[in-house]
């Protein structure tokens, strides 16, 4: 159980509903993560402007790799269940896949680079040297897409440090951090 309670969808902040029905036209449900950060219309307003920002810069199957490598790095099962339901459904990433990017690796080279930077940012807090640079760089990533990793690790850290804070109930398929081949 939840130890911060989710609002059902009537029960949230009025200044969140609106907000929560687009989520709901968009997925056809709103998951728990979505009605908890609605608890705080600002952040809930916060994240979804920083993720409607970067969601059109790198690809949707990179997106979700970085999700999945930087989910398994914080110890995150509630977004380690969602971005692998939303890997094998929406971009349709293979299990192989998905297990691989947990490790923070990618059978795409170009990927590959993108989701081992990310999981190092994640992993050393930024400390990234400039080896981690040049490569990423080597692999195509422009300057601006290097920034774009970074605030993917951000926002996805900031869902993972919630869902762990709160110990959100897991309204997907159940994924655990421990279960990483």
């Amino acid at each position: 159980m939840s130890r911060i309670t989710i609002p059902a969808f009537d029960n949230a902040p009025e200044a969140s509903k609106g907000t929560l029905d687009i989520i709901r036209q968009q997925l056809g449900t709103v998951p728990n993560l979505f009605r908890l950060i609605a608890l705080s219309p600002a952040a809930l307003s916060a994240y979804v402007n920083f993720h409607g920002g970067l969601s059109s810069s790198l690809d949707a199957k990179t997106r979700e790799r970085i999700a999945l490598a930087v989910a398994q790095v914080n110890g995150c099962d509630y977004c380690l269940s969602a971005h692998s339901y939303l890997g094998l459904n929406m971009v349709k990433l293979d299990q192989a896949e998905i297990e691989r990017n947990r490790h923070g690796t990618s059978a795409d080279a170009k990927a590959n680079a993108a989701v081992g930077f990310a999981a190092k940012v994640a992993r050393e807090r930024g400390h990234v040297s400039d080896a981690d640079l040049a490569a990423v760089r080597l692999a195509g990533f422009s300057e601006a897409q290097i920034v774009e990793i970074v605030g993917l690790v951000a926002e996805n850290t900031f869902t993972n440090y919630l869902n762990e804070v709160a110990k959100t109930d897991i309204d997907f398929p159940v994924v655990r951090v421990a279960e990483a081949a």
